[in-house]
């Protein structure tokens, strides 16, 4: 078997343009030296107890996006997480060999505890044990499919540094069991300003969704925040998240000329807005298309899943087999 690269996302809706130059596109590109798996990281979303019904839309949401996006389902593995039975003992497997102080020290719970602490309320007010268990469900995510490497970006890092301990705690205890992971952070994957010239995110409310119907995308792009400066006046273009977000699907000569208006004058942001908004839909207008034919046939995308469930469990039952012999529960 080749070697392997897993990535998984959650479900938190329409993914948007920073999420694809920060995360899908350079993703995708591994399948061209691994064997890709892929999953809906359905299970991690309870842990902030979203509705029933919404859960299960974000879900092909996800799923449609990365078919559409680019995702060869034949050639790589792609899966619902919650289809997978031998995760949540795995995850109880590693658990049992994992330190509580390495999970005290996971940046999701430690920022729930720092927000609290700032606020006046109870350390761990709201905070449930699926939150402070995250890390663990995300090693046996991880280390069930003997996965090689994992990409990540900066901000992700400690993901697979937390996962590593884990196996390295499981091998020390019950021998080498475990395959080790390796995080890759991609050279060319890009930091994408929002409309309000922060990161691109959902929690800032800030992004420009890929699958969004033309005339919402069209009015988010024209709430992108650019100063006063008249059109006739120079403007620093490597200080414009407008400009930030337009070199992306600019053509080379196009973005030449817009840069040598920016420095000389001559620049409507308003046209440029306008500019953009068409290239952005040409870029993506046949993930588009196809997105809309697949977010429409749930039937489908269930197909795929479950088909992709089949081939990470023919992964996944030896590693489970595995380990529960190591520790004594099989023979």
């Amino acid at each position: 078997m080749p070697p392997i690269s897993l990535t998984g996302i959650k479900p938190t809706g329409n993914p948007h343009i920073g999420n694809y130059f920060g995360m899908y596109k350079s993703a995708l590109a591994l399948t061209q030296k691994y064997l890709g798996m892929y999953f809906v990281a359905d299970l991690h979303a309870l842990t902030t107890t979203p509705d029933r019904k919404e859960l299960q839309g974000l879900i092909y949401e996800v799923a449609a996006s990365w078919i559409a996006l680019g995702l060869d389902v034949e050639k790589s593995i792609f899966f619902r997480q919650s289809d997978i039975p031998e995760i949540p003992e795995c995850t109880w497997l590693l658990s049992c060999v994992t330190p509580k102080g390495l999970l005290n020290r996971a940046h999701a719970y430690k920022a729930a505890l720092d927000k609290n602490l700032e606020t006046g309320r109870d350390p761990d007010d709201g905070i449930n044990a699926g939150l402070y268990n995250y890390p663990v469900l995300m090693a046996a995510d991880i280390l069930l499919y003997n996965s090689d490497v994992v990409p990540v970006g900066l901000d992700q890092k400690q993901h697979i540094e937390i996962t590593r301990d884990i196996a390295e705690n499981f091998n020390r205890i019950y021998g080498k069991t475990l395959k080790l992971p390796e995080g890759i952070i991609s050279e060319d994957v890009q930091s994408v300003p929002g409309i309000d010239g922060r990161k691109m995110s959902k929690s800032y409310n800030n992004t420009l969704p890929i699958f969004a119907p033309e005339k919402d995308l069209r009015k988010q792009i024209m709430r992108i925040v650019t100063d006063s400066t008249p059109p006739e006046e120079p403007k620093n273009p490597d200080t414009c998240n407008l400009y930030q977000i337009y070199r992306l699907f600019a053509p080379p000569e196009r973005l030449a000329e817009v840069r040598g208006l920016y420095l000389h004058g001559g620049l409507a942001y308003g046209a440029l807005k306008a500019e953009l908004a068409d290239l952005l839909l040409v870029y993506f207008a046949e993930a588009r298309g196809k997105y809309n034919a697949l977010i429409a046939d749930r039937a489908f995308l269930d197909q795929v899943l479950a088909q992709g469930a089949q081939r990470a469990r023919a992964i996944a039952v030896p590693v489970l087999k595995r380990m529960r012999k190591a520790v004594g529960i099989d023979t």
